[in-house]
């Protein structure tokens, strides 16, 4: 048995909550659109003691108890014991974690069809280092603040592999929108994109999570980019990071507006819609086009989380203009993470990377903060998926909506197909909400019960 590296480090617990509050502050003046939803974890002030009482002997956790693609079926809030670091590994204490679209895949077992309930929910999270293993204290000190990849980050504290953590700068939730969407799009691009100056990059979801950084790293390399949106005011966001020409679908036709502006095709597709968009990638592609599929949101929430597509004449249409279609799973990929996450960070503190975050400012029950508020924030990205045809608001900028009547989220939001931003007058209620956005919670620790002994 070896004895976990720990410091007592009252001030640093103090800076914490200060820290925490600018975190907070962190997330205001950014651009309304493209924002990412993350839960703030930000309220606690329990450190790790070496005999000390500053750490929890309890905790809370989401776990998966059912495979299921409805998160809230599938998954529960339980009390455990806080973990103990092995002899390389971190125990960090969340302060910000990512929700994002796959999340419910995730729980519905889709990535390992050989998982079985219960496992630990949540892949991305941001934090300080509380404790420590004696290997691990070679890179690591108390109170560095880390970012991570990997499962189990939906709870109040987690043990990370140091060699699989990250340092950062600072608790910042911008940070966070690197883990998965800023590194998707940034090793997609890179490793299976090829791209070249000059050529012409289409991605859809442009104003989403993942793909505002991919209209960015298109953009850097030389290539015109167009970005597909459902508003206005998402078209103006895209404008704003770079975007040659932003398609608003629910104003022009979309494949008409390929076909009349771009004859020559699209040499690069980032796509994440899957079905008739993805049907509508293929046939835009250019001689030699390349079409990366690093989702298909359109059909997580569905029995068997696949859209419909169809696929029959799918060979021919590669066939005959020699194109392409790559599938992007980063876990698969993680020997370019490292690099990927180091040069977005590098980028971002430079003010040339632009990270939009979004914390539940404008949901109906306000910002997401506790470990709970996750249901919340997942429910949040979804509402209003499968509303049909009718995704429009009104000409007031939202739907009008008797504030005396209990009106299901469903039937006033439309997170993923059909967002846009409105004044910030309208009630909460009845704002249309951003799609396909990773959320950020702020998750309060549990307070300690017991002294923690070691």
């Amino acid at each position: 048995m070896f004895s976990p590296l720990l410091v007592r480090n009252g001030k640093r617990a103090i800076s914490v909550i200060g820290g925490g509050r600018r975190g907070t502050d962190a997330l205001s003046g950014v651009h309304p659109t493209a924002r990412r939803f993350i839960i703030d974890m930000s309220y606690s002030a329990h450190f790790m003691d070496f005999k000390g009482s500053s750490i929890p002997s309890s905790m809370k956790k989401l776990v998966v108890n059912k495979l299921s693609p409805n998160f809230r079926e599938a998954v529960s809030m339980q009390t455990a014991a806080v973990p103990t670091p092995g002899d390389a590994d971190l125990l960090v204490r969340n302060r910000f974690v990512g929700i994002n679209a796959s999340d419910i895949n995730y729980s519905a077992g889709r990535y390992d069809p050989s998982v079985k309930p219960p496992f630990d929910a949540g892949f991305e999270g941001i934090g300080e280092v509380v404790g420590l293993g004696l290997s691990a204290s070679s890179r690591y000190t108390i109170g560095d603040t880390v970012a991570y990849f990997g499962s189990g980050a939906f709870a109040e504290y987690t043990v990370v592999p140091a060699k699989e953590s990250v340092p950062v700068p600072a608790v910042k939730a911008e940070f966070l929108t690197l883990l998965v969407s800023g590194a998707t799009a940034y090793i997609a691009l890179k490793r299976l994109g090829d791209l070249a100056k000059g050529e012409t990059v289409l991605v859809t979801a442009a104003a989403g999570g993942t793909g505002q950084f991919a209209v960015q790293f298109a953009k850097q390399a030389g290539c015109h980019v167009i970005g597909t949106c459902s508003s206005d005011e998402k078209a103006g966001f895209l404008k704003s990071i770079g975007c040659d020409r932003p398609i608003n679908y629910t104003t022009e036709d979309l494949a008409k507006t390929l076909r009349k502006e771009y004859p020559e095709g699209i040499d690069v597709v980032y796509e994440s819609v899957g079905g008739s968009v993805l049907e509508l990638a293929v046939n835009s592609l250019a001689n030699k086009g390349r079409l990366i599929v690093i989702g298909f949101i359109s059909g997580y929430q569905t029995s068997s989380g696949i859209p419909p597509f169809k696929g029959g004449t799918l060979p021919v249409k590669l066939l005959q203009k020699s194109a392409s279609i790559r599938g992007f799973f980063l876990p698969h990929f993680l020997s370019d993470y490292r690099e990927a996450l180091g040069s977005m960070m590098q980028m971002f503190v430079k003010g040339k990377l632009v990270c939009e975050v979004d914390g539940g400012e404008m949901a109906e029950e306000g910002r997401f903060i506790g470990l709970e508020s996750v249901f919340r924030a997942v429910d949040y990205m979804y509402a209003g998926k499968n509303l049909g045809g009718d995704r429009s608001p009104n000409a007031a900028g939202w739907r009008k909506v008797n504030r005396k009547q209990k009106v299901p989220m469903e039937e006033v939001y439309d997170i993923c197909q059909d967002p846009g931003w409105v004044e910030d007058s309208a009630p909460p209620l009845c704002r249309p909400r951003v799609t396909h956005r990773t959320a950020v919670a702020e998750v309060v620790t549990t307070p300690m019960t017991l002294p923690w002994q070691w």
